[in-house]
């Protein structure tokens, strides 16, 4: 386990526990001019459960569903999960604040107290998504003095160059071979975020990180990486 992980754990579990509870508390309240041996409906109570742990999920699926690139998946994660988070803490805000209000807490108390219940939960899970990508990205890999010069990127290969296009595979001993820990790191984050390992998609994360890099010379990087 990373370190903060067992922490981030513990605040997410807390918060909804402690949530689900308040909302159930909150559904026992009877209303004004209730009478004598008056009890919630079990719809009432299934309700009060649902509120917290609606927001716990909507929460998760935001933040750690590996979505497809593109605009219309960015407008179903925001226009469609968002309104969801939104009911769900607003409501479960209200019940937690009407609870303080009954047990006859401050004005201050009531209308800060639910955000420490439900902000918890969502801290949490933003810790836990922090450590999991500290988890996936990880430190770059370190090229050999060998291989690099004063600037830390790999040294161009002798002879001509090669264009970037379909052309032939880059020769044994270019910077392919040095690229191959690179390639390797892409090809973890690509698995990690749900992308297919391609060779498009394995230059652009070599390129990313620094390094120039032809179609050719991506097209013998992908061989080697998948060869490893």
């Amino acid at each position: 386990m990373r370190r903060g992980q067992g922490w981030a754990y513990t605040g997410a579990i807390l918060g909804g526990v402690v949530s689900i509870a308040a909302n159930v508390a909150h559904s026992y309240v009877p209303p004004e001019g209730g009478t004598q041996g008056w009890s919630p409906q079990p719809g009432a109570v299934i309700g009060a459960v649902f509120w917290p742990l609606a927001l716990f999920v909507a929460i998760e699926i935001l933040a750690k569903v590996a979505w497809p690139l593109g605009r219309r998946w960015v407008l179903l994660r925001f226009l469609g999960l968002l309104p969801v988070a939104l009911v769900a803490a607003v409501v479960s805000y209200r019940h937690l604040s009407g609870l303080l209000a009954y047990y006859g807490e401050d004005g201050l108390t009531v209308a800060l107290g639910p955000l420490a219940v439900d902000g918890l939960m969502v801290m949490a899970t933003g810790a836990l998504i922090a450590v999991g990508r500290t988890a996936v990205d990880g430190p770059s890999p370190q090229v050999s003095p060998a291989t690099a010069d004063a600037s830390g990127k790999l040294p161009e290969a002798s002879g001509p160059a090669v264009p970037d296009g379909d052309g032939p595979s880059a020769p044994a001993g270019t910077e392919v071979d040095g690229l191959l820990l690179v390639g390797q790191a892409v090809a973890g984050e690509l698995a990690a975020s749900a992308r297919a390992l391609t060779r498009d998609a394995l230059a652009e994360g070599v390129r990313a990180r620094g390094h120039a890099i032809s179609t050719a010379r991506a097209s013998e990087l992908l061989r080697q990486v998948r060869a490893a």
